[in-house]
């Protein structure tokens, strides 16, 4: 079986693996949750330059909340958590949507401070989101979502129904991540798309759709998961 890197850099183009390989130290095999909290704190300063040019979840994910929420002249009222915000690029795509009420959640430090810069959070949480219960109220937001918050020592299964609990009824969430996670990740290979099923068969959430997309993140597709809380 090939390793994760091995998986993960099959058909790069050599100008896109000295990016990848920073990328891939936050992924790597084996990586805890702390380790993964502080690798980005010290890639914070140089994560956009690095990895911009070979992403785009950001566009994904904003593309996916604004066909819920169609209206323009009323998206400045939909309350957006952004989980694993990260630097803010995912906010600034929501922003120039015409997305302005935002909060940003991201257990990074260094990562927050970035994303602060930006002036587009309303409030800055500097958490992981996991089995614990955050210090957010139930039913605060309209819309959920995260992009980039998936993969090794990332965000756990356990995590959807603590975004469940702090969307209200009716409310979307929205999760972009790599495909080739879903295969190799063990933490998601063959639980999470069952974990979410089984939260549909409990009556949490409803699937609106699942649609894999090309060059998601260097040059490798990606999924888009849609749900609407019950």
């Amino acid at each position: 079986m090939a390793s994760h890197y091995e998986a993960g850099t099959k058909n790069l183009k050599n100008s896109e693996v000295a990016s990848y390989d920073r990328n891939y130290a936050a992924h790597r095999q084996g990586i805890t949750h702390e380790e993964m909290v502080q690798c980005y704190t010290k890639w914070a300063p140089e994560y956009e330059k690095d990895l911009g040019p070979h992403y785009n979840g950001p566009q994904f994910a904003t593309k996916a909340i604004s066909t819920v929420f169609q209206e323009k002249d009323q998206r400045m009222n939909v309350k957006i958590l952004d989980v694993a915000a990260g630097t803010g690029v995912v906010g600034m795509e929501l922003a120039d949507k015409g997305f302005t009420n935002i909060d940003a959640l991201e257990p990074s430090r260094g990562m927050l401070e970035q994303a602060k810069k930006k002036k587009i959070y309303n409030r800055l949480i500097c958490e992981c989101i996991g089995e614990k219960r955050t210090d957010i109220e139930d039913d605060t937001y309209d819309a959920l979502v995260v992009s980039g918050g998936m993969g090794e020592g990332h965000i756990p299964c356990i995590a959807l129904r603590e975004m469940i609990r702090v969307v209200k009824s009716g409310g979307a969430i929205c999760i972009v991540m790599r495909e080739e996670y879903l295969m190799y990740v063990q933490e998601y290979k063959d639980k999470l798309e069952q974990f979410m099923a089984q939260l549909e068969e409990e009556g949490k959430w409803k699937r609106v759709a699942r649609d894999r997309v090309q060059n998601y993140s260097f040059n490798k597709y990606g999924v888009v998961f849609l749900y609407r809380v019950c």
